[in-house]
């Protein structure tokens, strides 16, 4: 009898003991249930943040948009309930907030002026935090993630949550701006586990931010040579499409600009029934701005040149209206010629240009003109008018008159020697006597041939005029 109650105590414990062990096991394996949707629904979330930063990048997302979602994601992520993303400003001015929310997003004291919500949003859109200062600041200079819970004597303002995180952005060894997430009072403060999530988050949000300018420099550069495009085909409307028709000569010109625009500049001008005008000219610099300055000089030019048979008081002219909208550093060589189909002489002014050369075909020798002149927009006109004047050249049939720019005899080749004038002069002696087109075709050839796949350093420009 004492036998059967033994056992029967025996398993009712033993029942007992399992209902307890069992119990407990439940509410383990629901913690770990729990725990384990936790994770899973960190994962989505991060996954979703991930997601969306990817998705960002590729529709090219506008700057404050990516700044919103970095944010609000983070937040999201973490359970925070307020976040900000500071952004370097200006060089080493600090740090500025590019988005804020609207609630939990200030950890420093603000002055009493901002005391509202819209003097306080005005405030922070313009407020720089200097590296060092204050939480920002500390973790700017720092480089290293900071988390800091409810008590740290750095919350200790009026407007600061219970607890914030934050870390820079670095991507590359460079940082590109600050990233918190904060909690207000009566939250739990931060868990080491979300601190390291946060961190991984704010490491994404670097690369982001890095693709995201790498993106955005990419489309700057396809608009500003879609620009260039538009810029060289207006250039090249402006340039002669063909030679004129002079009774007594023959023509050619060319213009090979080193990038999409030159600063070169020739044109052909009808002056009269029996008079046409040659211009050459370089303007000082390369690229847009030079070619802003041709474009007006052109026109410029045209307007002074109808029915003006001087060529020096054409330019002393154009130097009158250039030179108050030319800046210090610039100035133009120009030559100008003008051709009378009655006579064999040509009225040139050279206006500090590279000295035009004259090939004379019966001893078959080439010279330099070298008439005085000084560049356009340098002097309002007091020397100016004094040191340019007329020059006459006299040309017999064969003669020719070569012009160009100093990106002929400037050229570089892959080692870095210069073409030189002494291979102009080959070029133009092997070819002068087949015509104006010819010395052209020569010319540009060999310098094609010296300069080789180096790139063009200069802008060329050749006119080649031959009497007939």
């Amino acid at each position: 009898m004492w036998l059967e109650i033994f056992l029967t105590l025996l398993v009712a414990a033993m029942a007992a003991a399992f209902t307890v062990i069992y119990r407990k096991m439940r509410r383990k394996i629901a913690s770990v249930d729990r725990a384990r949707e936790k994770i899973q629904q960190e994962e989505i979330r991060v996954f979703d943040f991930l997601h969306g930063l990817g998705e960002a990048l590729s529709a090219e997302m506008r700057a404050e948009d990516l700044h919103r979602l970095i944010v609000e994601g983070a937040m999201r992520i973490v359970d925070g309930q307020g976040g900000a993303i500071y952004l370097p400003h200006g060089q080493g001015e600090g740090l500025r907030r590019a988005f804020g929310t609207a609630e939990h997003s200030v950890i420093f004291e603000v002055p009493d002026s901002a005391a509202t919500p819209e003097a306080q949003k005005t405030f922070l859109r313009w407020h720089s935090v200097n590296s060092g200062t204050g939480l920002i600041g500390e973790t700017w200079q720092s480089g290293e993630p900071l988390n800091v819970r409810a008590g740290d004597a750095r919350l200790q303002t009026p407007a600061a949550p219970a607890s914030v995180m934050l870390a820079p952005l670095v991507f590359g060894g460079q940082k590109l701006g600050l990233l918190f997430v904060t909690r207000g009072a009566g939250s739990e403060p931060f868990l080491g586990t979300t601190f390291q999530i946060f961190k991984t988050i704010a490491e994404q949000s670097a690369y982001a931010l890095y693709t995201a300018a790498i993106f955005s420099e990419a489309a700057e550069k396809r608009r500003m040579d879609e620009d260039l495009a538009v810029a060289h085909e207006i250039q090249r409307i402006l340039l002669p499409s063909s030679a004129p028709d002079i009774a007594g000569y023959q023509i050619s010109g060319i213009n090979i600009p080193a990038r999409q625009v030159s600063g070169d500049y020739y044109d052909y001008i009808q002056v009269d029934p029996d008079h046409c005008g040659v211009a050459i000219a370089d303007v000082s610099g390369k690229g847009i701005p030079a070619s802003l300055i041709m474009a007006m000089c052109r026109s410029v030019l045209r307007s002074q040149a109808t029915a003006q048979l001087s060529a020096a008081a054409v330019l002393r002219a154009v130097n009158e209206q250039l030179f108050p909208d030319i800046k210090e550093d610039m100035f133009i060589s120009m030559a100008y010629a003008i051709l009378d189909a009655r006579q064999e002489s040509i009225t040139l002014c050279r206006a500090g240009h590279d000295a035009p050369l004259l090939y004379r075909a019966r001893e078959r020798t080439i010279s330099k003109i070298n008439p005085p002149g000084m560049a356009l927009g340098i002097d309002s006109g007091s020397v100016f008018n004094r040191v340019t004047g007329d020059f006459s050249v006299t040309l017999e049939p064969d003669d020719c008159l070569i012009l160009y720019t100093d990106g002929v005899t400037e050229a570089l080749d892959i080692e870095g020697d210069e073409f030189g004038m002494e291979r102009v002069i080959q070029s133009i002696l092997a070819s002068a006597s087949d015509g104006a087109a010819a010395i052209i075709a020569r010319l540009t050839d060999d310098l094609r041939a010296f300069i080789g796949p180096h790139p063009q350093n200069d802008d060329i420009t050749l006119i080649a005029i031959r009497k007939k």
